[in-house]
């Protein structure tokens, strides 16, 4: 019976598994049609409150094909040109690709992270190959449906950036389901961390470059916006279309501060240095934020500030984390940083850019290898003495502190002078007797002796002190050498206490 039940183990964990792999690959399938239908109803809308619709329903949901494919980075061919040959449309929205890479992200991460631990699982290489292959049949329908359309896919970019694509975001949602484990090696680690760190500056200065271009010529980017937008309808899908694009503004910017600069058409480049050749520009109200023509001055050479603060904040994060190892570590690390960013800024700069028709259009937006290289050239020169600066910073002795000098002690204060019907007496001075004999009470009232009770005592009680002549506070430290007082002869001279008479008319009740 034991090779039986062996049996049933493993086959039901075999079919376990095989049913986790099965619904991965769902999954897949139904992010990317969750991505398809937000842009066909984001598309129909539009074509529904358009007053002169050009095609029918059937138009419009080709259009949503073919928008998706284009944030898949799939350039687009348009056959409805004036020459009757197809126009290659390359430019991707890069906001528009947000959402198929987030689902995709978001759909591979919950296939590794269930929420009942019960349930089993694929391993990480199973839920990737099921969840991009499940996407990727799905975009393949697409593609064949596209291709009886106004913009059928080009198949040549639909072989090889869209698969790119699909298994970068999904294996980007396996690595942050397995808690985004680095390599062990701290080079690694530490050229992943600064790539990433100067990424982001870089893409940072290139949005702040853009909007601030935007605002410096907001009068011809409000003209070119009202002179394209027509009706209302018209002017919301322009205003989608340039938020779509903002991100792209932002690559440009960054690849503009690099040096290569971006190109304007077949023959036309802008640089820091100026704007070169004639530039085929078409109306669109990002594109009026273009600089001048002619040699550039200090507002363009200023974008190069840019670049420099994404080499320094890479080389700062690689000198912190490889601190403590040595000098051949920490420039590895920076090579290995500068050559994972360059990396991803020639990725961004090739989806950023791309052609816009034929001729002088087929040249729009920065060169990917020109900015790559531009990338890793500013990591390693700037990138490089920055990291070995901060880590001989971190590495130095600190000096001791110096001990603080004790205070010297206060001198104790002096004793006030303590008074005694109106004759001060010193903390260590003894009151004579005399002086109080001298201070006795005036002879209307009797002084307390024998035979005369004071305050209901009688001076003869044992330990008695008559405190009638000193202060109420015995806490007093000026009282501590002060003599007793208990030896003062008794006064004889007074006459014998009497009560004072009642006045008439009173009983003798208290």
């Amino acid at each position: 019976m034991a090779p039986v039940t062996h049996l049933t183990e493993h086959t039901l964990v075999q079919g376990g598994r095989s049913a986790a792999f099965a619904t991965a690959c769902v999954r897949g399938g139904v992010a990317a049609g969750l991505g398809v239908g937000a842009l066909a109803v984001l598309v129909i809308v539009a074509w529904i409150s358009s007053p002169f619709p050009d095609s029918g329903a059937g138009g419009a949901l080709h259009l949503a094909a073919g928008l998706w494919l284009l944030a898949h980075g799939v350039d687009l061919l348009r056959t409805d040109t004036l020459g009757g040959l197809p126009a290659p449309l390359g430019i991707v929205p890069l906001l528009l690709s947000a959402l198929p890479v987030w689902l995709l992200h978001r759909t591979a991460r919950s296939t590794l992270d269930p929420a009942d631990e019960n349930r089993p699982r694929p391993s990480p290489a199973g839920a990737l190959g099921a969840v991009s292959g499940g996407y990727l049949l799905v975009a393949a329908v697409i593609v064949v449906y596209s291709e009886s359309g106004p913009l059928p896919a080009d198949l040549v970019t639909a072989g090889l950036w869209l698969p790119g694509v699909v298994l970068g975001a999904t294996g980007a949602g396996v690595w942050a389901a397995l808690g985004r484990p680095l390599p062990g090696r701290e080079e690694a680690a530490a050229a992943l961390r600064g790539a990433g760190t100067g990424l982001v500056t870089l893409l940072a200065g290139g949005a702040v470059l853009a909007g601030t271009a935007l605002v410096w010529h907001a009068g011809a980017a409000r003209t070119s916006y009202e002179g394209i937008a027509g009706e209302w309808s018209g002017r919301v899908a322009l205003a989608l279309l340039v938020l779509a694009l903002l991100p792209n503004a932002a690559v440009w910017a960054a690849a503009y501060g690099l040096g290569p600069g971006f190109a304007l058409g077949t023959g036309a480049l802008a640089t820091p240095l100026g704007l070169l050749g004639d530039p085929a520009v078409p109306p669109f109200p990002l594109l009026a934020a273009l600089p001048p023509e002619g040699r550039g001055g200090w507002p363009q050479w200023a974008a190069a500030t840019v670049p420099l603060l994404a080499a320094v904040a890479l080389g700062r994060s690689v000198g912190r984390t490889t601190g403590t190892g040595r000098a051949r570590e920490t420039a590895l690390a920076v090579l290995g940083a500068a050559w994972i960013s360059g990396a991803a800024v020639a990725a961004l700069a090739g989806a950023a850019g791309g052609p816009l028709g034929t001729g002088r259009l087929l040249a729009f937006g920065p060169v990917w290898w020109q900015a790559g290289a531009a990338a890793v050239l500013w990591g390693v020169a700037v990138g490089l003495p920055t990291a070995l600066t901060v880590r001989a910073w971190g590495r130095r002795i600190p000096r001791p502190e110096r001990p603080k000098e004790p205070r010297p002690p206060r001198p104790p204060k002096a004793a006030k002078p303590v008074k005694v019907f109106g004759r001060a007496f010193g903390k260590a001075e003894a009151i004579p007797e005399p002086a109080l004999a001298a201070t006795a009470p005036p002879s209307s009232a009797p002084a307390p002796g024998p035979g005369f009770p004071l305050n209901g005592r009688d001076d003869e009680d044992e330990g008695y002190v008559p405190y009638d002549y000193f202060p109420a506070s015995w806490e007093s430290p000026a009282y501590t050498d002060l003599p007793p007082h208990t030896d003062l002869p008794p006064r004889t001279d007074l006459p014998p206490r009497t009560e004072p008479p009642r006045p008439s008319g009173t009983t003798g009740a208290e």
